[in-house]
C-alpha cells in the first residue's frame, strides 16, 4: 500500500492558487566556487523563482560585487555584470502516474558562471547578489513583501591558501510537502575534496530592499538597498526576521515536533503539521583538518499544503489496526454490506473484494457487496484496487461475526411519594450468561445523571415522562441500547420552603424559594400568604403592605392526582414602620439669612436622626440648623419607629450666595483722610469680573478700574490733573456668585 510517499490531491491547484497568481518573486538561490589555479575563481550562481510569477524578472545581467574584507571593513574589488547561462530552466513536481500535479506549480532555475582573479590575500573575499523581493504570501518572517534576499558565499583566507573548492548540493528541495506525511529529503551535497561537511538550518539573508521609485515606496530603485541594486551593498548583512516565537532559523516552519535537519547527512525528516509557505536557510560548512573552509548558503522555500493519493482503498470500519488493516464486528447478523469509501473513483480501473470463507476464497466485484457469512467465527479478507499497477492500493479486512446481544430492563417505584426508582436490567448476550462485561445508565439524555450499575437504585431530581437509556457491552464489545420513559410524577416526601426573611418592616418584600423536589411547573400549586392573597407560582415573591403575623400554606397536586400539604404558622412577622416627612423654613435662605427651622411631620415616629450635609447633626425633634456655606445642602432625616423600623427623607436646601455692592453719590478728595475717595462699599465675597468706569460731563473716561476695593481720587486715571468740581457718571457691572450680571448707574458729585 502506497502511504508514505508524497501525494499531491488535484484541490492542490486552488489551494496553490494564491502562491502563484500572486507570487512575487524570487524564490531561493546560492553561490558555490571552483578553484581553477593562480587565484583564479570559477563561480556558479542559481537563483529560483516561481513559473508563473509577476514580480520580479530575472536580471539579465545580474550585477555582482566582491568585496575584500580586512578585519572589519569592507572594500569593494570588483563588480561583474553576467548573463544567464544555457537559458532558464523549468524544475518540474516529480513525475508520478500516482501524483496529481497542478499544471502550473513549477519552478524556474537561472544559473550565473562567471570568474574571478582574486590573488591571495589575508582576510576573505565576499561574493554578493542581492535582489528584492519575495512571495508576499510567505509565512514566517516579518514583511515578507519588503525582505529582499542576499546570496552570498566567502572564500576564506584557509580556501584561498588550500586552492578549495566549494561543496555543491546534489539536488533542488521539493516543490510541493504534504501536510501531517511523513517528509524525507536527502539535502546532502558533494565535495569534490573529499572534506567534512557539516549541514544545519540557518537563516536566509535580507538585501535588496523594497525602495522602488513608486509612491508606496520611494526611492531609487537601483540604489544598493532598491528593488535591483545595481550594484550590490557591502557586508555584514541582517537575518531574516522570523514571526517569533512560533518560528526561527532553527525551526523555519514551525510546529511540534519540529522538521529537523542531519548535521551529518543533511536529511531532512519530520511531519510538517502548518500549512503555509516558509523561507528555509540550509547551510553547509566544510571542514579540513578542524579547520573552516567554507559555508554554502541556500535560500528557498517551503510550501506546504494538504495532500490526498490518487488512489486510496478505504472501507466503513469498526477498528483500525493500522493504515491497511480494518476490523469490522458484527452483531448477532450474518450478513454485512460492506461500505466503500475508496478514492478517487475516476482513477480507480478496477476492484474487487476477496474473503476466505470456510477455506474457500470468494471474489465479489460490486463496489459495496452485500456478503452473507456461514457462522459466527472471523473472516479475512482484502479490497484490491488497480491490481498489478504501481497505481494500486489494497485494504486488509477481518470481519468478526459475534453472537447477539440484547439491551433490556425493567423498573419499579412508589407512584406519589417520591423515593429512589429500582431498575432492573434484563438483557441478553449470545456469547453466554456471564459475557455482559459494561452496563451505562443514562438518565433523561444526561441530564438528571448517568450510572455503570448493572443494577442501580436511583433518585432522580426532575418529574415527567423521563428517557432511560441502558447501554450493554459484552466480552466482543458487542453493544446495544434500550430506551424506556419512566412516568415519574411523585409530590414531594416533605414540602421545603426557604423565605428570603422571617422578620421585617413594613412593606416587606418575601421571596419564598421552593426547595421541594420533585416539583415543576406541571404541579398544580397553590400558595395562601395569610393576608387574604395566594400564588400558583413555584417559588412567588410576595408583599406585605400591612403589619402583622401571617401563617403561610402549601398545598401541591402532582399532574396524576398525588397530593400533599403543608402550612407554617405564625412564619412571617411584619413590624409596624415610621414614615419620614418634614418642612423648613424660611423656604429661601441665603448667605445673609443661614439658619433655618426645621419642623417634622412625621408618622408614628419615636426617634429622630438629622445629618446636615455633613456639617452637623441632630437627634432633636425640630431643630434650627445655621448652614457654614452656600449651594446645594443634604438635609437627611432619619425616624425610627418603637419597632425598630425606620424611614428616610431626604431633601435639599439651597442657599444662595448673596452679593451687594452700593455707591455713594458724593465725595470730597481734599486730602483730610475723611471721604477722599469715590468708592463703593458692600459685601463683596463671590464677585466676579467687576469694573467701574468714571465719565466727565464731556464723555471723558477720567477713571476705570477692575477692583471693588479701589476707589477714585478725582485725579485723571487717579494720577493726572485735579478735575473740577461737578458732577460725574459712573457705571459698575460685575458679576455674581450664581453668574447673574449686575449694572449701577448714578452719579459722583466731586467738592472740593
Amino acid at each position: 500500500m502506497r502511504r508514505n510517499q508524497t501525494y499531491l490531491f488535484i484541490a492542490l491547484v486552488f489551494l496553490l492558487a494564491p502562491f502563484v497568481s500572486q507570487a512575487r518573486h524570487i524564490i531561493g538561490g546560492e553561490i558555490t566556487y571552483e578553484c581553477l589555479g593562480d587565484g583564479l575563481y570559477e563561480f556558479t550562481m542559481f537563483v529560483y523563482r516561481d513559473c508563473s510569477s509577476a514580480g520580479a524578472p530575472y536580471d539579465m545581467p545580474a550585477h555582482i560585487s566582491i568585496f575584500r574584507q580586512n578585519g572589519n571593513a569592507y572594500v569593494s574589488v570588483d563588480q561583474l555584470m553576467v548573463d544567464i547561462t544555457g537559458g532558464i530552466q523549468t524544475i518540474l513536481a516529480p513525475n508520478d502516474p500516482c501524483l496529481l500535479t497542478p499544471p502550473n506549480v513549477c519552478v524556474e532555475e537561472a544559473k550565473y558562471v562567471f570568474q574571478a582573479n582574486l590573488p591571495l590575500i589575508t582576510g576573505s573575499y565576499h561574493i554578493v547578489y542581492q535582489r528584492c523581493c519575495r512571495n508576499n504570501t510567505i509565512s514566517n518572517i516579518v514583511n515578507p513583501r519588503d525582505a529582499g534576499a542576499t546570496y552570498t558565499i566567502e572564500l576564506t583566507e584557509e580556501a584561498q591558501a588550500e586552492c578549495n573548492n566549494s561543496p555543491v548540493f546534489n539536488d533542488f528541495p521539493p516543490i510541493v510537502i504534504c501536510a501531517n506525511s511523513p517528509l524525507f529529503f536527502d539535502h546532502s551535497a558533494t565535495d569534490p575534496d573529499g572534506d567534512q561537511l557539516v549541514y544545519e538550518f540557518c537563516a536566509p539573508i535580507l538585501g535588496g530592499g523594497p525602495l522602488g521609485g513608486s509612491p508606496e515606496h520611494p526611492g531609487d530603485p537601483n540604489a544598493c538597498d532598491g528593488v535591483q541594486p545595481i550594484f550590490p551593498c557591502e557586508p555584514p548583512f541582517d537575518p531574516v526576521v522570523f514571526v517569533l516565537p512560533t518560528y526561527s532559523a532553527l525551526n523555519p516552519m514551525g510546529g511540534d515536533p519540529q522538521v529537523s535537519i542531519n548535521a551529518n547527512t543533511g536529511e531532512i525528516t519530520g511531519i510538517p503539521n502548518t500549512l503555509g509557505q516558509f523561507v528555509v536557510g540550509v547551510c553547509v560548512s566544510e571542514y579540513r583538518d578542524g579547520v573552516l573552509l567554507s559555508q554554502v548558503r541556500r535560500d528557498f522555500q517551503f510550501n506546504v499544503t494538504n495532500c490526498e493519493p490518487t488512489v486510496d482503498a478505504r472501507i466503513e470500519f469498526d477498528e483500525i489496526i493500522n493504515e491497511q488493516e480494518f476490523v469490522i464486528n458484527s452483531c448477532g447478523n450474518n450478513t454485512i454490506t460492506f461500505g466503500n469509501n475508496s478514492v478517487q473513483q475516476q482513477f480507480i480501473d478496477e476492484f474487487f473484494w476477496n474473503f476466505n470463507i470456510e477455506g474457500t476464497v470468494e471474489t465479489f466485484t460490486e463496489w459495496e457487496p452485500t456478503i452473507t457469512f456461514p457462522d459466527l467465527g472471523t473472516y479475512q479478507g482484502q479490497l484490491i484496487l488497480n491490481p498489478g499497477t504501481d497505481c494500486g492500493d489494497t485494504a486488509f479486512i477481518n470481519v468478526n461475526v459475534y453472537p447477539e446481544i440484547e439491551a433490556d430492563f425493567s423498573f419499579s417505584f412508589d407512584t406519589c411519594i417520591a423515593g429512589p426508582i429500582t431498575f432492573t436490567d434484563m438483557s441478553f448476550s449470545g456469547e453466554g450468561p456471564n459475557a455482559i462485561t459494561d452496563w451505562l445508565w443514562d438518565f433523561d439524555l444526561g441530564q438528571q445523571g448517568t450510572s455503570d450499575e448493572q443494577n442501580p437504585v436511583y433518585m432522580l431530581n426532575s418529574p415527567g415522562n423521563i428517557p432511560v437509556s441502558l447501554t450493554v457491552t459484552d466480552v466482543n464489545e458487542c453493544e446495544d441500547t434500550e430506551t424506556q420513559n419512566v412516568p415519574w410524577f411523585p409530590v414531594p416526601p416533605i414540602l421545603l420552603i426557604e423565605p428570603s426573611t422571617f422578620n421585617g418592616c413594613a412593606p416587606q418584600t418575601v421571596f419564598f424559594d421552593n426547595l421541594s423536589v420533585p416539583i415543576d411547573s406541571t404541579y398544580d400549586i397553590v400558595w395562601n400568604f395569610g393576608d387574604g392573597t395566594t400564588s400558583g407560582e413555584v417559588s412567588p415573591t410576595h408583599v406585605y403592605n400591612e403589619p402583622g403575623i401571617y401563617d403561610i400554606s402549601l398545598q401541591v397536586t402532582s399532574p396524576i392526582g398525588c397530593f400533599v400539604e403543608d402550612a407554617w404558622e405564625n412564619w412571617i412577622t411584619v413590624r409596624p414602620s415610621p414614615i419620614a416627612d418634614f418642612v423648613f423654613n424660611p423656604e429661601e435662605v441665603n448667605s445673609f439669612d443661614p439658619t433655618v427651622n426645621f419642623t417634622d411631620l412625621s408618622f408614628e415616629p419615636s426617634f429622630w436622626s438629622w445629618d446636615f450635609d455633613g456639617d452637623g447633626f441632630s437627634n432633636e425633634q425640630n431643630p434650627v440648623f445655621t448652614f457654614p456655606d452656600t449651594g446645594q445642602q443634604v438635609v437627611t432625616l432619619i425616624v425610627t419607629h418603637e419597632s425598630g423600623c425606620m424611614d428616610t427623607l431626604v431633601q435639599l436646601i439651597d442657599v444662595i450666595p448673596r452679593v451687594t455692592y452700593f455707591m455713594p453719590n458724593a465725595f470730597t478728595p481734599n486730602s483730610d483722610a475723611v471721604n477722599d475717595f469715590f468708592i463703593g462699599n458692600g459685601i463683596i465675597e463671590g464677585m466676579e469680573n467687576f469694573r467701574m468706569t468714571i465719565w466727565n460731563r464731556w464723555g471723558e473716561k477720567i477713571y476705570e478700574t477692575s477692583d471693588p476695593r479701589s476707589g477714585w481720587n478725582g485725579r485723571k486715571n487717579n494720577n493726572g490733573r485735579l478735575s473740577p468740581n461737578g458732577v460725574y457718571v459712573y457705571v459698575v457691572t460685575y458679576t455674581g456668585p450664581r453668574k447673574n450680571n449686575f449694572r449701577l448707574k448714578g452719579y459722583a458729585t466731586l467738592i472740593r
